[in-house]
């Protein structure tokens, strides 16, 4: 089990200046999922990753 300072980390690069993804956000669920259900950083890095979501499939109406 990692901890919440490495989890933080690794959430961190994972979307440095990267497209978002379907295998980046599964990589950041797996994260997520070393962390333990009532932590809070799990929930702010939950809610950041929904937002990713949400500007990833805009980003990707707009484009089209």
């Amino acid at each position: 089990m990692l901890t919440e300072s490495e989890v933080q980390k690794s959430f961190r690069k994972l979307f440095n200046g990267a497209d978002v993804t379907q295998n980046l956000v599964e990589r950041a669920e797996e994260l997520l999922d070393e962390l333990r259900p009532e932590s809070p950083l799990r929930h702010r890095l939950h809610v950041e990753l929904e937002e990713l979501r949400k500007l990833s499939v805009t980003d990707s109406a707009v484009a089209r």
